[in-house]
């Protein structure tokens, strides 16, 4: 037939048609693969949806939940698996998908194995203890997102906050939150927030996705940055079967974006029924205690003490007078007693004066001699004469002088200035 007289197929056709080589052929019908787990889903019927793949390609794969309710296990994303079933085309969409039938463990995958070791390591370093979780503030002022600034999980975050606690400030970082810069941003980010001080408590995380997609929340350095954060961080990273090492460093985990916006921001009325549970607690308290007085006030009002006033007053007056009986005597003799001390040591004080007196006018005229005699002045009232030259230097010596030299001196009266008229030396 030639092209003029061949006939275009409808989509639909085509597709039924390929359907139909599907469902017929019997390699296609009862198959075995292997590979590895992601994208994994558990539908609220019991159905699985996930992706099967290997290190070039992947199918997509369905398991209807009375085939699903016969896996012994857990399938998580990152796991191996052996899977039994059919492959067949779905129609609306012209995709093809392998409907499972059985599973089998097959060992896990490569990023599975870190995960685990990671998760393994950082346990035993404490960083999963819960003594270390801080509590979410129960009325914050600011919250703080780290993720995307576009998709959905930042959208529904900020409704979500908007709609139950109005007043509450928001703060985006926008971070990376998929490829191999990500886990770097991210943890600046946390560190950003710290230093700024601006918010009560962090969200951190993202939307679904597979374990590639979610793998900087598996990284080290942000579990370390989240552990050393000094404000509460609440991790909502992808679904509720998502896990990531970010969930157990976490102060909370929360199982979606959305859920994290519930923690982190309390609803008006649920702060508005907890001030009155407050209110209500605190009448009561006062209540109580202004029944607890009344009937002490009231015991009191019946005492004998208050019903005959008089008799208080008549006994304490005679306790003040024999008081002051007692303290008379006892004052005078013990003013008596003081007196006699103080005579004894004002007598001692007096003979211990003169005593020193004695010493100090002693000892006073043993140093005046001493000084007396070591005065150079002294030996003037003998008649000799102290002789300095114009300069003031003593003349010691006759070798000093020259005729004819003004020379002064000193007398034991006075001093007199003298010219050198003749020297005569000791032969």
């Amino acid at each position: 037939m030639s092209n003029q007289e061949q006939v275009p197929l409808t989509v639909t056709a085509l597709t039924k048609y390929l359907k139909l080589k599907f469902d017929v052929d019997f390699h296609l019908q009862n198959l075995m693969l292997k590979g590895e787990v992601s994208n994994f889903k558990r539908h609220t019927r019991g159905h699985f949806y996930f992706t099967l793949k290997d290190e070039q390609t992947q199918i997509s794969a369905v398991m209807f939940a009375n085939s699903a309710k016969n896996v012994k296990f857990e399938p998580v994303n990152g796991m191996q698996v052996i899977v039994t079933g059919r492959v067949s085309l779905y129609e609306p969409s012209g995709t093809y998908a392998i409907h499972v039938s059985q599973m089998t463990e097959d060992g896990v995958g490569n990023l599975y194995v870190a995960f685990n070791q990671l998760k393994e390591k950082l346990a035993a370093q404490g960083l999963f203890s819960d003594q270390h979780k801080k509590q979410l503030p129960k009325l914050p002022k600011a919250i703080g997102i780290i993720t995307s600034p576009t998709g959905a999980a930042i959208r529904d975050m900020v409704t979500t906050i908007r709609r139950r606690s109005p007043n509450v400030q928001i703060y985006l970082y926008p971070a990376l939150v998929q490829g191999e810069a990500a886990a770097a941003d991210i943890v600046n980010k946390i560190q950003q927030v710290n230093h700024e001080h601006l918010v009560d408590v962090i969200i951190v995380g993202r939307g679904g996705g597979s374990i590639e997609d979610l793998w900087a929340f598996n990284e080290e350095v942000v579990a370390q940055a989240l552990f050393a954060s000094q404000l509460p961080v609440i991790s909502a990273v992808g679904h509720e079967t998502d896990m990531t090492i970010a969930d157990f460093v976490a102060d909370v985990r929360a199982p979606t974006p959305t859920a994290a916006a519930e923690l982190a921001a309390p609803h008006l009325v649920d702060v508005l029924t907890y001030l009155g549970q407050l209110k209500s607690r605190l009448n009561h308290g006062l209540k109580t205690q202004i029944n607890f007085k009344e009937i002490a006030l009231n015991r009191l009002s019946e005492h004998y003490m208050l019903k005959n006033p008089t008799t208080l007053f008549e006994n304490r007056l005679l306790k003040l007078s024999q008081l002051e009986k007692n303290l008379g005597y006892s004052l005078n003799e013990h003013v008596s007693v003081k007196k006699q001390q103080l005579n004894h040591l004002n007598q001692r004080l007096n003979e211990r004066l003169e005593q020193q007196l004695t010493t100090v006018k002693n000892e006073y005229t043993v140093m005046l001699t001493k000084l007396e005699m070591l005065n150079p002045l002294a030996v003037l009232k003998k008649g000799y004469a102290v002789v300095t030259d114009e300069a003031g230097n003593a003349i010691k010596e006759v070798r000093d002088l020259t005729v004819g030299k003004e020379i002064s001196a000193t007398l034991d009266q006075g001093c007199f200035k003298a010219k050198v008229t003749e020297v005569s030396k000791e032969k």
